[in-house]
């Protein structure tokens, strides 16, 4: 069985710049980590390897740097990994992500199970694992909360909706999107780190896809465009009411209907 796990660098801390001009976070020289979504997805995948046999594999898109999420999953045993990367990539939004790496996926091989993380921490829209199972005609289930087996050519798992948890079977290949509670993800291993070597990681350009036209990706193929982001206003003004209980009483009802809050 051949697993294919979606994962993604990040910002490492919330202080991080937006260029003015596209509307995009400014990444360069800032301090990065893994989606920690990501990190359940990797865990789930090694799991069902170790558990059915199989291969993981795992892929991203980004600048050269992001080679370092790739080597950190190398670390916690999957087999080698891929990086999407190239100008022409900048930029894009949910759309543009999620076919480049629906492109990226049909370049780098055949998966029985692609396994995303439910969102990410820098975009938090929670859409790019179910379009780029759309992109690549692939049935797709959200919100997994657990992977019951694998038999038949089928997953049986549990999702999470809004009040109910649903049981189901799905044939593969498959694309899920894990939750958060599904494991602990493992730590890296610093003894397979000194054995990673430069074949484990392919580096994927846009030369490289099937499909050439870059009016398909990053900016171009962006079916949205951010107007404007800006942090926002913080609020530093306090009251405090003295008093004896029922004067505070009195003094926070009055406080809040003169607010307007009820």
């Amino acid at each position: 069985m051949n697993i294919l796990v979606c994962v993604k660098q990040v910002p490492g801390s919330s202080n991080v710049e937006v260029d003015p001009v596209t509307g995009v976070l400014k990444r360069d020289g800032i301090q990065s980590k893994m989606n920690p979504y990501d990190l359940y997805g990797v865990e789930l995948a090694l799991s069902l390897t170790e558990k059915y046999g199989g291969e993981v594999h795992t892929i991203t898109m980004g600048p050269p740097q992001a080679k370092g999420v790739i080597v950190e999953t190398i670390c916690m045993g999957a087999k080698d990994g891929v990086v999407l990367s190239d100008r022409k990539f900048a930029g894009a939004d949910v759309l543009a992500t999620a076919y480049t790496i629906s492109q990226g996926i049909k370049k780098s091989g055949k998966y029985d199970l692609i396994i995303c993380g439910k969102q990410t921490t820098d975009g938090d829209t929670a859409q790019v694992g179910a379009e780029v199972a759309e992109f690549l005609g692939l049935p797709n289930v959200a919100n997994v909360i657990s992977v019951d087996e694998i038999e038949n050519g089928s997953v049986t798992l549990n999702a999470s909706l809004d009040e109910k948890v649903v049981k189901m079977s799905v044939k593969m290949p498959c694309l899920i999107s894990v939750d958060g509670d599904i494991n602990s993800p493992r730590l890296p291993s610093y003894k397979v780190k000194q054995t990673v070597t430069d074949d484990m990681v392919k580096f994927i350009c846009f030369d490289d896809f099937e499909d050439k036209n870059p009016d398909n990706y990053g900016l171009s193929g962006s079916a949205t465009q951010v107007e404007r982001i800006f942090p926002p206003e913080k609020n530093s003004e306090k009251c405090t009411i003295s008093g004896n209980p029922e004067e505070q009483t009195e003094s926070l009802f009055n406080l809040i209907c003169a607010r307007k809050l009820i």
